[in-house]
């Protein structure tokens, strides 16, 4: 049985309910009616729900998901429709990687993904897998110098492909509030450097504007 003191100590009086017991002085009945609720109502739990990962998010003015939606769509659609990939050769892409200059946390390498994972599934670009260059050097030489692998599955050394063009850019932002209103600007601009003239063949940009108002009361 599980014992309760609900109020002051003045003046004591039980009361079983069930499992627990309380023991609670006069005039406590608003406490010990509170309590109760709590302890019976479902609705006091948390509720986890799913949604639409591709619906459009206004929860803050702050960047989220469905700028990154934008932005990665708008940059794909700009890079497929370039001359450097529509000569068909496949260009060899190295991400570089965006410089946030914002001022917020925001993970950039999120967008670049998103920005990959789909012109890779286009079939017209083809990219180089940086994270794991040191683990594909060593499994090389694994296969090279262990003489624990059959000669005719072992892969050759020297055989990798070099990237043709570099993807780079930045992402900046202007916020500005005036009394209960916030205006927010986001830009983020790439660049598709090649690699053997150091000349930008490919440039692209998105902007994006969001605005909130506070409410009179309230935060």
């Amino acid at each position: 049985m599980l014992c309760l003191i609900v109020g002051s100590t003045s003046y004591w009086k039980e009361r079983t309910i069930g499992a627990l017991t309380f023991v609670r002085g006069p005039g406590e009945y608003c406490s010990l009616f509170i309590l109760l609720i709590c302890l019976a109502c479902p609705a006091c739990s948390k509720r986890v729900e799913y949604g639409d990962p591709t619906a459009t998010e206004t929860l803050t003015i702050d960047f989220g998901s469905t700028d990154l939606q934008m932005i990665a769509e708008k940059m794909v659609q700009s890079l497929l429709s370039s001359p450097s990939v529509q000569e068909g050769n496949r260009p060899v892409i190295l991400v570089s990687g965006v410089g946030n200059k914002t001022d917020e946390h925001i993970d950039t390498k999120a967008i670049t993904d998103k920005i990959r994972t789909t012109l890779v599934r286009s079939g017209a670009v083809r990219f180089i897998a940086d994270e794991v260059r040191e683990e594909v050097m060593r499994e090389l030489r694994y296969q090279t110098d262990s003489g624990f692998v059959d000669p005719e599955t072992r892969k050759r050394i020297g055989k990798l492909v070099g990237a043709g063009y570099l993807l780079a850019g930045e992402i900046t932002s202007i916020r500005k509030k005036a009394g209960r209103e916030t205006d927010l600007y986001f830009k983020i601009t790439l660049n598709l450097v090649e690699l053997e003239t150091g000349l930008i063949r490919w440039a692209e940009e998105k902007e994006i504007r969001k605005g909130q108002k506070r409410p009179v009361i309230g935060w």
